[in-house]
């Protein structure tokens, strides 16, 4: 496996083990949060982080202009909706299945974009494996005890999942032409405009505790802005859908986080998810999605 294809995979498991961190950071907020205000302050501190990062050198400050206009908007627009959608499908549908809906269909939504748009069609082992990946998900999430939701909650849940491949694919054909750190500053800068709008309609006083802030500043600094630096340069190595196939690690580290630091029992059936979850990005890992370039 060339060094720069096994170094994206590490650095997209790793952007996916931060994700994976965001359900038990946020029950260290107070229980009257208002779910999607969390999703929008995520993207807003980490797009100032981001920024932060990205004016440290330079080289970072500089490439701004190297950006298409366009893709970044389309990306930032996709990383928006995403947020949105997944917190309106989890209100709607619980948090079980709205997540699942979510993570298993953004593999799913890439792998048809490559097939149907970019005529690429995937070695069949390597279908195999995100099959296998997606449902060892599913069994993760959905066998904590998943109420029955709407469908606007499927709907959205769907969006968010569509969403999501949307900005992974986006941001992979932006590729080296600037540093990662600089293509992710000004995707979420854009984002940050996108979901201000939120702020007029929703409730905000639960932010003015004092204890609200160190939980907001890491879904905000690390959650969102390491995690999608790394995120980023992976999927300048490896292709979008190796890439979002790889980033359902989240939920495995968030499953495990519940076990060891929340106390969750441990079922047979979310442990039986967990292998699957492994052994299919296990070969997925295996089997790039294009030969010549990942």
């Amino acid at each position: 496996m060339p060094a720069a294809r096994s170094i994206g995979i590490i650095a997209v498991i790793a952007a996916a083990i931060l994700w994976g961190t965001t359900g038990t950071i946020q029950t260290l907020l107070p229980e009257g949060k208002e779910p999607i205000i969390v999703g929008a302050m995520r993207i807003i501190i980490g797009a100032l982080t981001l920024i932060m990062l990205a004016m440290l050198s330079a080289k970072t400050r500089n490439s701004f202009r190297l950006l298409p206009l366009r893709p970044i908007l389309l990306a930032g627009l996709g990383i928006a909706v995403y947020n949105i959608a997944f917190f309106i499908g989890v209100l709607n549908s619980g948090v079980g299945i709205g997540t699942a809906i979510t993570v298993g269909s953004a593999p799913i939504w890439v792998t048809l974009y490559e097939i149907v748009i970019k005529r690429q069609f995937p070695h069949l082992t390597r279908i195999i494996g995100q099959t296998v990946s997606i449902i060892g998900a599913l069994l993760l999430v959905l066998a904590g005890g998943a109420r029955s939701g709407s469908v606007v909650g499927f709907g959205f849940a769907a969006l968010a999942g569509a969403a999501y491949a949307a900005y992974s694919i986006i941001t992979s054909q932006i590729g080296p032409r600037a540093p990662s750190v600089t293509t992710a500053a000004a995707t979420f800068s854009v984002a940050s405009l996108f979901v201000l709008p939120v702020f007029l309609f929703l409730p905000v006083a639960w932010m003015t505790g004092g204890t609200v802030w160190l939980p907001l500043l890491f879904l905000g600094v690390v959650s969102t802005g390491v995690s999608y630096v790394l995120y980023t340069w992976g999927l300048n190595h490896v292709a979008a859908s190796t890439a979002v196939t790889l980033a359902l690690a989240e939920p495995l580290t968030a499953w495990v986080l519940a076990i060891f630091v929340v106390g969750e029992n441990v079922s047979a059936v979310q442990l039986f998810g967990a292998i699957m979850l492994m052994v299919g990005l296990a070969i997925v890992t295996a089997f790039p999605a294009k030969p010549k370039t990942e």
